[in-house]
């Protein structure tokens, strides 16, 4: 590329994906948008809030010229998706993640199979959700509805950074954790095809998805899922 060279600095949430610094010379082929430059660099459009060139706010189509000063902005948070309900589809790498959004009663659709880019991000445009991914590949796709870049690989960080970023309203234990269906409340007769013999003597209050049919009751793992929730609602309930 042999163009005018314009100058670019990245916000420092962004280092994940521009390692070799914040601040860089950028040789333009003098056609191409500063959103194109920006994901050349390595940073998905998807976490881009605003750019700015000498100081004022440009679009993403805007076409740099020689000497530009650049300023790439990561998103504002909270992070609001105007034109549908908020909810999230997740790909195959995030289903611990998918199991907890579910958990705090978020509306989130899950793959647990690879069913390819082209795929997600034709269910994203279809069903409006927003595409959370830790893959740059996918998030660049133009035919995406709205994405956003999952920057942890642990649970618990990613949990809190998307509450955090997005705002999500819960309603916790009102989703079934297996495929997002509601729960209603359900009685021992109506789950007990689910259940051993030591559940149905201990237990007595049980909920059912209505899609799926799967009961669900205060197991062995109930504290563990109430301290998840607990935490949620601590920081993040509106």
């Amino acid at each position: 590329m042999n163009g005018p060279e314009i100058h670019v600095e990245f916000a420092p949430d962004l280092a994940v994906f521009v390692p070799r610094g914040l601040s860089r010379t950028l040789v333009t082929d003098g056609v191409s948008t500063l959103g194109h430059v920006v994901e050349s660099a390595g940073v998905p459009l998807t976490e881009v809030g605003t750019l700015r060139v000498d100081g004022r706010e440009v679009p993403f189509s805007y076409v740099p010229s020689a000497g530009d000063r650049a300023e790439v902005r990561s998103v504002a948070r909270p992070q609001r998706v105007p034109g549908a309900p908020l909810r999230f589809l997740l790909d195959v790498h995030l289903g611990t993640l998918a199991r907890r959004l579910r958990l705090l009663g978020v509306d989130t659709s899950y793959e647990s199979t690879d069913i390819g880019d082209p795929a997600l991000a034709a269910l994203s445009a279809a069903e409006q959700r927003v595409m959370l991914s830790r893959d740059r590949g996918l998030l660049r796709r133009r035919e995406l509805w709205s994405g956003a870049y999952v920057y942890s690989t642990r649970p618990e960080d990613q949990l809190r950074d998307i509450l955090d970023r997005f705002r999500p309203e819960l309603r916790p234990w009102t989703r079934c954790t297996a495929c997002n269906g509601l729960l209603r409340e359900a009685t021992l007769e109506e789950v007990a095809g689910q259940l051993h013999g030591g559940t149905r003597r201990s237990y007595d209050v049980f909920a059912q998805c209505r899609e799926c049919g799967r009961a669900y009751w205060k197991g062995a793992h109930h504290e563990q899922l109430v301290a998840i929730v607990e935490r949620a609602l601590e920081e993040f309930a509106r």
